[in-house]
């Protein structure tokens, strides 16, 4: 889940503004919390990267297993491994204390990568809706946005809001609990328990969504009520 890979700094304004008014009240609120990446260690070969790989390394081959062959158990595993991956890679990151900028961009684009993708592949087999689908990948959409808003005031991401992450551990559960329920048979009785999570962390992931869309928005109308920082020297008495 995003943003497990490490400890995220908290900055309580754009680079434009840090060094104006240190030390003054105004300064002093540090508002939305932002995962400045660029405090993290600048390193590749660590294990949490690797797993990240590994489940970025599966979405093609689910896709495969999923629309060519239509091996859903096999499918099934390659999601339950993504699962397992996606909690552990966070959890070795701090016990090895391996966090890197690498991996805090590697975990949660695995994560929406693998929602995405798994959406649209059981849109092809009619395991979901089609506007389930335009909710979430929509939602994808509005953070994007989101993100180019951020970097053009200044800003790094925001920190990860907790039921974003608990939303994408409900959806990369359920997921496999779907396949398994649509094939009918001796796992039918698991459609509803599978259809009662994917609605449950499909609320959540939305609600994360709006939630980090208004942190946004107060960045940003606080950037724009900020007074302009004045030039270094400016205003000061020239020496007689």
């Amino acid at each position: 889940m995003t943003s497990s890979q490490g400890p995220s700094a908290a900055v309580p304004a754009s680079p434009d503004r840090v060094a104006a008014g240190a030390g003054s009240p105004e300064q002093d609120d540090p508002g939305p919390l932002v995962t400045d990446r660029n405090q993290l260690p600048d390193r590749v070969w660590t294990l949490p990267n690797a797993l990240s790989v590994l489940r970025l390394l599966g979405v093609p081959l689910f896709l495969y297993l999923l629309l060519g062959p239509e091996a859903d158990g096999w499918a099934v595993v390659v999601l339950m491994v993504a699962g397992v991956t996606d909690w552990a890679d966070g959890k070795l990151a701090r016990v090895l204390g391996q966090s890197s900028r690498l991996g805090a961009l590697l975990d949660p684009a695995a994560d929406r990568l693998y929602i995405v993708t798994t959406l649209v592949a059981f849109v092809l087999r009619d395991v979901v809706p089609l506007w389930m689908v335009a909710v979430l990948v929509g939602r994808e959409v509005v953070l994007g946005i989101a993100l180019l808003v951020l970097r053009r005031h200044g800003y790094p991401p925001l920190q990860v809001h907790y039921l974003g992450k608990a939303a994408t551990f409900l959806l990369l559960y359920a997921f496999p609990l779907l396949l398994l329920g649509d094939g009918g048979g001796a796992w039918a009785w698991v459609a509803p328990v599978a259809w009662a999570l994917t609605i449950w962390g499909s609320a959540l992931y939305v609600l994360a969504g709006v939630l980090y869309v208004v942190q946004v928005v107060g960045l940003v109308r606080a950037d724009r009520a900020a007074p302009p920082v004045p030039a270094a020297g400016a205003g000061a008495r020239p020496e007689p």
